[in-house]
């Protein structure tokens, strides 16, 4: 078998696996200190894996400049207009809200959103999948921090998924595995993306760069204004030092190159 397709298959199913059990962990321990930690580090990596390599990578290919910054501004556009979407889908109520629903309503409205928010998921890892594959493809150390990245960032959003099902009923257990089959559609989506990509190879440029618009933009304007809401020195001082070693990380794992 082909070493990139192992390493890609192996990525896959680590950054799901791991990433679904801390959030687990996590979650059910609330360990709310060690949440905060973890977005600034996502910060640190999910910048520089996108800055330092992605982007280098994708321009020293031979694809136009002038289209890959069209795909960079059209992935932050794409990803602005999917959040607008997800924010709209996922307004909710609790009982005794002041809104006037029939008794019941809003413990239906939460199941629904638990069930949602698994599709999104099984969704949002399948693209996970395809975006390793292409990194691996074009490079393997772009390969492994774009799995880390992967893994910083799902880690805060995966708790805050945990929350949403147990709010909608779900058990700890029946919440872990739902979530656990979900990001092992990242696999199937790295089967795709090397059987695709590896073909297609004039592709992996954009597709990288779509990457990167994507880590840029959830950095930007989700995890970092959540870092803001604590401005104090105190607070703002390991922010800074985590966002550091969040650098330092994929500097250390791709040997500065």
């Amino acid at each position: 078998m082909d070493p990139v397709l192992i390493s890609i298959l192996l990525a896959t199913t680590l950054a799901g696996v791991v990433s679904i059990t801390a959030a687990a962990v996590f979650s059910f321990t609330l360990l709310s200190k060690v949440v905060e930690r973890m977005v600034s580090l996502s910060v640190g990596i999910m910048l520089s894996t996108s800055l330092l390599h992605a982007l280098p990578e994708a321009f020293e290919s031979q694809a136009s400049a002038r289209s890959l910054f069209g795909t960079l501004l059209g992935g932050l556009l794409a990803f602005f207009l999917l959040e607008k979407m997800a924010i709209l889908r996922h307004s909710h109520h609790h009982e005794g809200d002041g809104h006037h629903h029939h008794h019941g309503h809003d413990k239906r409205e939460a199941g629904k959103a638990g069930w949602m928010i698994l599709v999104g998921d099984g969704m949002h890892n399948f693209t996970d999948g395809i975006l390793i594959a292409a990194a691996f493809l074009a490079n393997p150390e772009l390969g492994l921090v774009t799995g880390l990245a992967i893994i910083a960032h799902e880690i805060p959003q995966e708790i805050g998924d945990f929350i949403v099902l147990l709010n909608a009923g779900f058990s700890r257990t029946r919440a872990y595995v739902y979530n656990l089959l979900c990001s092992l559609l990242a696999i199937a989506g790295g089967l795709l993306g090397y059987y695709t990509l590896d073909r297609a190879s004039s592709l992996i440029p954009y597709v990288l760069v779509f990457a990167s618009s994507g880590f840029i933009y959830i950095a930007v304007s989700d995890l970092m204004p959540q870092m803001q809401r604590r401005a104090t020195l105190r607070e703002t001082i390991p922010q800074v030092l985590l966002i550091a070693l969040g650098v330092i990380i994929v500097l250390f794992l791709t040997h500065g190159h």
